[in-house]
C-alpha cells in the first residue's frame, strides 16, 4: 500500500510540485509524519493536510520541516513563496467563479418577473402615427376634432405708478423688520448660553481618536476574541507566531500552555499521550469557557484556541484514562 495519497486533481501544478517535494524530504529523513510534528511543533493532522494538498503549509513550518531534514531553507521558503502565490491566485480564481455562478443565477431569477406584464411593451407596440397626422395608442380610435381655440382674454390694464411704488416699499419695510426679529432671537439666545456652553468645553475631556487595529502578519487570519474556538494551525497562529509558555508532566504525558502574543491567544497541547486522554486550556482572568482536546491513535492533541491578555493567565490541565490529572502552574 502506497504511503502517500494521490493529490488532488484541481491543485495548482506550482502547489503540486511543492507538496511532492515535501513528501520527498520526510521520505528521505526516514521519518513518520507523527514524528515529523512532533519534532516540528505542527500537529500530525496539521502535516496530513500540508502534505496531501489540501491546505498550504505556513512558512514557519517549512523552516522548522528545513531543519529538523537539514535542508537549506532558503530554497524551501523559495518554492514556498511561489506556492503560496499560485495559491492565492487559485483562490481568487474560485472566488470568481463562484460570484459568476451567483450573478447568474440572480439574473435568471429576474427574468422569471420580466415577463409579459400588462405594463410590458412589446416590439412594434409604440405609438404611432394616425392618418389625421395625430398621435394615439396602438388600437385607439382616431382622435376627435379639437374645439376652436377661445379668443385670449384682454390685457389686465396697467396699475396706476404710485400704488406699485407703496407696495414695494411696504415690501421691503417688512422683510427688513423681520430680519431684525430674527437677528435679536439669535443675538438673545448667544449671549444667554455661550457661558455654559463655554463652561461644557471646558469640562469635557479632548476626543481621542478610535485606535485603528494592526495589521496581522501574512498568514494570520484572526485575533483576540475572534480567535476563540479556532484552530491555532488553520488560522497561521502557530509556528513562528507561538512559543510555550508552561511546560508540566501529568503521568506519562507532557502538557504544555502554548501562547501567541500576534494573535493574543493561547491553547494547550498534550503528547506522549495516550488514546482518550483529554487537555483543557482555561483563562484565569476571563469568563470565557475553557477549550477541550481529545487524543487519537496520533497519541497527542490540542485544544482550540482562547484569548487571553497574556501568557500568565493561560493554564493547561490533563485528565488522563488512568485516572491521573494535573495542571500547568498559571503565570509559570
Amino acid at each position: 500500500m502506497p504511503r502517500w495519497k494521490a493529490l488532488p486533481e484541481e491543485l495548482d501544478p506550482q502547489v503540486r510540485e511543492f507538496a511532492t517535494q515535501l513528501r520527498r524530504l520526510v521520505d528521505k529523513s526516514g521519518l513518520s509524519i507523527a514524528a515529523v510534528a512532533d519534532r516540528t511543533g505542527y500537529s500530525k493532522t496539521s502535516w496530513e493536510r500540508y502534505l496531501n494538498g489540501r491546505l498550504l503549509a505556513p512558512k514557519g513550518a517549512i523552516v522548522a520541516l528545513a531543519e529538523v531534514t537539514g535542508t537549506n531553507p532558503l530554497h524551501l521558503t523559495t518554492m514556498w513563496e511561489l506556492s503560496e502565490r499560485a495559491w492565492s491566485r487559485s483562490e481568487m480564481r474560485h472566488d470568481m467563479t463562484m460570484e459568476a455562478i451567483r450573478i447568474t443565477q440572480a439574473r435568471d431569477a429576474l427574468g422569471e418577473f420580466g415577463g409579459d406584464g400588462p405594463g410590458a411593451s412589446r416590439p412594434g407596440t409604440g405609438p404611432r402615427p394616425a392618418a389625421s397626422g395625430g398621435w394615439h395608442g396602438p388600437e385607439s380610435p382616431a382622435a376627435p376634432p379639437r374645439p376652436p381655440a377661445a379668443s385670449p382674454a384682454p390685457p389686465a390694464p396697467p396699475a396706476a405708478p404710485g400704488r406699485g411704488r407703496r407696495r414695494t416699499a411696504i415690501f421691503v419695510a417688512a422683510l427688513v423688520g423681520a430680519l431684525l426679529v430674527i437677528a435679536g432671537a439669535v443675538l438673545l439666545t448667544d449671549l444667554g448660553g455661550g457661558a455654559d456652553d463655554t463652561a461644557k468645553v471646558a469640562e469635557s475631556p479632548s476626543a481621542k481618536p478610535s485606535p485603528t487595529a494592526s495589521e496581522l502578519p501574512a498568514g494570520v487570519k484572526c485575533a483576540g476574541d475572534d480567535c476563540t474556538g479556532e484552530d491555532p494551525e488553520l488560522m497561521g497562529c502557530g509556528g513562528e507566531f507561538a512559543e510555550t509558555a508552561t511546560t508540566t508532566k501529568v503521568g506519562t504525558a507532557v502538557v504544555e500552555v502554548r501562547y501567541s502574543e500576534t494573535c493574543g491567544v493561547a491553547w494547550a497541547r498534550i503528547t506522549e499521550a495516550a488514546p482518550g486522554d483529554t487537555v483543557e486550556i482555561t483563562s484565569t482572568q476571563g469568563d470565557d469557557q475553557p477549550q477541550t482536546g481529545t487524543v487519537n491513535a496520533d497519541k497527542d492533541a490540542y485544544t482550540p484556541m482562547l484569548a487571553v491578555p497574556s501568557a500568565a493567565a493561560a493554564e493547561a490541565c490533563a485528565t488522563l484514562t488512568t485516572g491521573v490529572e494535573g495542571c500547568t502552574t498559571a503565570g509559570g
